[in-house]
């Protein structure tokens, strides 16, 4: 060994035991860093089964509305506002629980969420007319729609950003599954007990998985790291995480901006995060608007070219299955792609799909994969608009940026059902009726990709960067 090097020795020595003394640990860095482990893996589960409640809770008042109108012996239609009401109340839950998580975090929200709908769902089943059960139905909503959007923005930061995208429409994927979940249980549910029994179904699951998210769901280690105060919980996180990662002796740094001091909502109202905020509105209004149209009207349009009952919801099946696939599909884009190019190409494609549709008579065969190419690039683009959302603003401001998306989408879904119904009233052809779908498609097509323009490169999945 030659004398440079042992002089040399000492001195790394040194450098070695006071790196191993203080600690570091840069939080957003090691979890970004990371390999996707069993851990992460848990927090997608439990993620997903909340959407998977949520999506059966949420669609579950259109399964039993026909049970409802022949035991009250009121029309369909006069069960219009319940639906409204349930609608507005996911609007609500959105909009608020966003600035209610960025103050005392996500997982009190959403455990919180959970047991707020499923308490209120279950009193659903006591309703006696249309009023109670519509105020109750807005009460469940307000529990359904805070809950979403935590879940999206917990498992966002917890996955690493090549895999980021991905995981996050994964856990969105729950809304079909329960929602189709939901379909066969009321069946067999309504047939031996009555519609009062889905009610009671999808209040006591949420209630029973309660105790599971109070054990076992994290806190966003990210959320835990912005204040000093919560400093034993981060360490208790973070070495679920990795074992023995962080003990008492860590100091936390972060290479995040300092914490904005205004309120999440101002925030993203900021000259800073303006453009992206109303860009992502639009995106979303336009999709929901879409989706709600179609997931509404789309077997009564087809039954009115003259297929079949059963026909007409074959059609509809695969409108829904078609968003499944594109949830999954377009997330796995978004990781290996630009993610405004991505999102904004498949919305223009889904526009010019619903144009093709309705520019000339199909067959049936035609129009059942045209029906799942629409429900892929509408659906599949509404729910990558959740991943673009959350990683569009800083740890402060993330859960209130995609919840008031959200939130904002949601009349967009109310927008729709009404315009379907009112354009069958006015006796719109088939024709029309998916001619005018490319409108919302073009302009929600456009804003995804005029913020992707503003900001180019300025995406860092959930990194903070600003300007979204």
């Amino acid at each position: 060994m030659t004398s440079s090097q042992t002089a040399r020795r000492p001195k790394h020595h040194i450098q070695d035991r006071e790196s191993k003394d203080a600690r570091s640990l840069d939080v957003q860095q090691f979890l970004d860093t990371r390999p996707v482990g069993r851990f992460q893996w848990f927090v997608l589960l439990l993620c997903m089964l909340i959407v998977m409640l949520d999506g059966l809770d949420t669609v579950m008042i259109g399964f039993i509305a026909p049970s409802i109108s022949s035991a009250w012996s009121i029309p369909r239609d006069a069960l219009g506002p319940v639906m409204s009401g349930g609608l507005l109340g996911l609007a609500f839950g959105a909009l608020t629980a966003g600035p209610m998580s960025d103050r005392f975090g996500r997982k009190t929200v959403m455990v919180s969420a959970v047991m707020f709908f499923g308490l209120w769902s279950i009193a659903s089943a006591f309703a006696t007319g249309v009023v109670s059960l519509t105020v109750l139905r807005f009460l469940t909503g307000i529990g359904l729609g805070a809950s979403m959007p935590n879940a999206a923005t917990l498992m966002a930061e917890y996955a690493p950003p090549r895999r980021r995208a991905l995981m996050v429409t994964a856990v969105f994927c729950g809304f079909t599954f329960g929602a189709a979940g939901g379909g066969f249980v009321s069946a067999w549910l309504i047939e031996t007990w009555g519609w009062h029994s889905v009610l009671l179904l999808g209040g006591v699951l949420p209630i029973a998985y309660v105790p599971i998210l109070v054990k076992w769901l994290p806190e966003s280690a990210r959320y835990l790291a912005l204040s000093e105060r919560r400093r034993a919980r981060l360490i208790g996180v973070l070495n679920r995480v990795q074992p023995a990662v962080a003990d008492e002796r860590t100091r936390f740094v972060s290479a995040e901006p300092a914490r904005d001091a205004r309120s999440p909502v101002r925030a993203i109202l900021s000259r800073e995060h303006v453009f992206g905020t109303v860009m992502l509105w639009i995106c979303y209004f336009a999709g929901l608007l879409t989706v709600y149209l179609l997931g509404n009207w789309l077997p009564t349009l087809i039954r009115g070219l003259g297929f079949s009952l059963a026909e007409a919801a074959i059609v509809g099946a695969l409108f829904q299955a078609g968003g499944t696939v594109g949830s999954l599909l377009i997330g796995w884009q978004m990781d290996r792609f630009n993610p405004h190019a991505a999102l904004g190409a498949t919305v223009l494609a889904g526009g010019a799909l619903a144009w093709y549709m309705g520019v000339s008579a199909h067959p049936f065969s035609v129009i059942c994969v045209l029906a799942f190419g629409i429900g892929y690039c509408m659906n599949g683009s509404n729910t990558g608009f959740c991943a673009l959302a959350a990683g569009s603003y800083p740890t402060e401001m993330r859960a209130t940026g995609t919840s008031w998306m959200l939130g904002i989408g949601r009349f967009g879904g109310i927008a729709g059902a009404m315009l379907g119904a009112a354009m069958l009233h006015a006796n719109w052809s088939f024709g029309q009726v998916f001619a005018a779908l490319a409108v919302p498609a073009a302009v929600g097509g456009a804003a995804v990709l005029l913020k992707g323009a503003r900001h180019r490169g300025t995406f860092v999945a959930v990194s903070g960067a600003a300007g979204h």
